[in-house]
């Protein structure tokens, strides 16, 4: 340390020290154990919705489960619930999101079939609700059928 200048030669010291602190402290079993460590990650939940269908008809009406990565569950197709999740799902974008307010639509009326979705898809919770009352309606429910039953009229 003699090359360095006398401020330079205390700076180094004093940082010396605090790496000697630094490793005293964090090497010792009682301090190193009060200090929290970092939480496990929680565990993954698998892609699982709940699908709750009233007013379809044609035998549709009913709760389901659906789970993808594998596909399964009581769903109907479960394979392909899974195939139009996977076809709506974008990348920083909620598939389930409503229709945004203001949007212009057709005003026609496509039945009192109404839907309501819950669970976990891709990390997020999902809580969605659908129904057939207008042409953008209309257009966010065939996005996901068969997650959703076909029309049947």
């Amino acid at each position: 340390m003699s090359h360095l200048s006398r401020p330079a030669q205390r700076s180094c010291r004093i940082l010396g020290r605090a790496v000697l602190v630094s490793v005293a402290v964090l090497g010792s079993p009682s301090l190193a154990s009060a200090a929290p460590s970092p939480a496990a990650p929680p565990a993954l939940e698998g892609d699982r919705l709940t699908v709750t269908v009233r007013d379809a008809g044609g035998g549709a009406d009913g709760t389901y489960e659906v789970t993808c990565h594998p596909s399964g569950g009581s769903h109907r197709d479960p394979a392909g619930a899974c195939r139009a999740l996977g076809r709506n799902t974008r990348w920083g974008g909620d598939p389930f999101a409503p229709v945004p307010g203001g949007s212009v639509c057709t005003m026609q009326y496509g039945g009192p079939a109404t839907a309501h979705v819950t669970g976990v898809w891709a990390g997020r919770p999902v809580d969605a609700r659908f129904d057939r009352g207008d042409g953008c309606e209309i257009e966010r429910w065939n996005r996901f059928v068969p997650l959703l039953p076909a029309a049947t009229g």
